[in-house]
């Protein structure tokens, strides 16, 4: 490399993690078997991280690190297959290849939510209870009388994970928080003393990152909600 090459700004762990679970969502699509070097959804190890090195300049610290997280998370699972080798002396010697596949989980991750996503509610009677649940884009189930509401947080919690103001701990307390939110309007009446709580403590830190307008929105439906 050149002297006077622009260094490349290094990956943070989250975009790696990005890189390594769309690699595996590729394989999964173009699939032909179940397992091969090649044209197989699942990938031993050693073909991983061949190719996201040689595709993304991967290193094997990073290809590691961040696939055991992934894995701990549930986008991606370790699928081993075990055999046998008898040696000539008779001994039978076992030997174990993990081959690496992308969970449905992970599948929804990068494709978004599917009409076979598993509903949380699955179980429970919804019409029984006069309400109508509704799925949103990023598979959070909302009231239907919450939709626009419902949205409006999905767009800001994209926000919140796209801001270069916050650090990935504060970004992380905050998703947490939306989330939770969320959760409540699935009920028929949510709990308007922990939405004004973390309304507040949400649209305080969204402010201060430059996310003014995104918050401003959702403020303009949630006034409403806890009045």
């Amino acid at each position: 490399m050149s002297a006077n090459s622009p260094k490349q700004p290094a990956r943070t762990d989250d975009e790696i993690r990005e890189t390594i679970l769309r690699y595996l969502y590729d394989r999964n699509q173009n699939a032909t078997s179940r397992r091969g070097k090649n044209t197989g959804a699942a990938v031993t190890i050693s073909v991983l991280r061949a190719d996201l090195r040689r595709i993304h300049g991967l290193t094997v610290q990073q290809v590691h690190s961040n696939l055991t997280y992934l894995e701990s998370q549930g986008w991606v699972e370790d699928q081993p297959v075990s055999k046998s080798f008898t040696t000539r002396t008779g001994g039978v010697i076992p030997s174990t290849t993990s081959y690496y596949i992308i969970t449905a989980a992970g599948i929804d991750k990068i494709g978004g939510p599917s009409v076979f996503t598993r509903d949380r509610f699955e179980g429970i009677r919804i019409e029984a209870t006069g309400q109508n649940i509704i799925t949103l884009g990023d598979g959070n189930q909302v009231n239907a009388r919450f939709q626009a509401l419902g949205e409006s947080l999905s767009e800001l919690r994209k926000a919140i994970k796209a801001s270069e103001n916050l650090g990935e701990a504060q970004k992380v307390e905050l998703v947490v928080d939306v989330d939770t939110l969320q959760t409540q309007l699935a009920r028929p009446t949510p709990n308007r003393e922990l939405v004004s709580r973390l309304w507040e403590g949400i649209n305080r830190a969204a402010s201060l990152a430059g996310l003014a307008e995104a918050a401003a929105k959702v403020g303009g439906l949630i006034a409403g909600l806890i009045s």
